[in-house]
């Protein structure tokens, strides 16, 4: 049985052929490299390349091929981003497959939100949560919240004060502002 490569991943003589691994990778098509046995292999760093040297087991190029074909799909299905956001345990705040980093006093501030997520958070649970002893600086909750705020805009999150209850964090998408909400603010 001749394995041969998925539509996608190309198969390159190395070193004869290497302007065309210059091509393809510019191209950022997945590529195999048929090492000469004679010839050292190339010293890329490319996802999208890898080399055998020949001669070579059918097998062993049928499984590079298949490795590139995965690296070059992505990430499988089964991992979609996450539709809440997510504060990981390097203060990174992720939303809809991006992120952003969060200091961290953000970072606390932005975990309650998130676990709350679309809900109304008390101001006094955010600053016990947000300041390790439990108390904060007159103004502080503001200020932070103020930066939390700017620092999510770009993945398209929306931080609001609610007049009289606290906060909340929404995809901003999902609720689009309109000028008659007289009980919700920007922080």
């Amino acid at each position: 049985m001749t394995y041969g490569p998925p539509v996608g991943v190309v198969l390159v003589d190395w070193p004869a052929q290497a302007d065309r691994v210059t091509a393809l990778a510019q191209a950022g098509l997945p590529r195999l490299l048929l090492v000469a046995p004679d010839a050292d292999p190339p010293a890329s760093v490319d996802s999208n390349e890898d080399w055998v040297r020949l001669p070579a087991d059918e097998r062993d190029v049928a499984a590079r091929v298949l490795r590139l074909t995965a690296r070059a799909a992505g990430p499988p299905p089964s991992h979609p981003p996450p539709s809440r956001p997510l504060v990981d345990e390097t203060a990174r705040l992720h939303y809809r497959g991006t992120w952003v980093a969060l200091s961290p006093i953000e970072s606390r501030l932005a975990s309650v939100l998130a676990e709350k997520f679309g809900a109304v958070v008390r101001e006094d649970e955010l600053g016990r949560r947000g300041w390790q002893d439990g108390t904060w600086p007159s103004g502080a909750l503001r200020v932070h919240l103020t930066r939390l705020r700017h620092r999510l805009a770009p993945l398209g999150l929306e931080i609001s004060r609610v007049r009289l209850q606290g906060v909340v964090l929404r995809d901003g998408a999902a609720t689009p502002v309109r000028a008659s909400r007289p009980n919700t603010s920007p922080v």
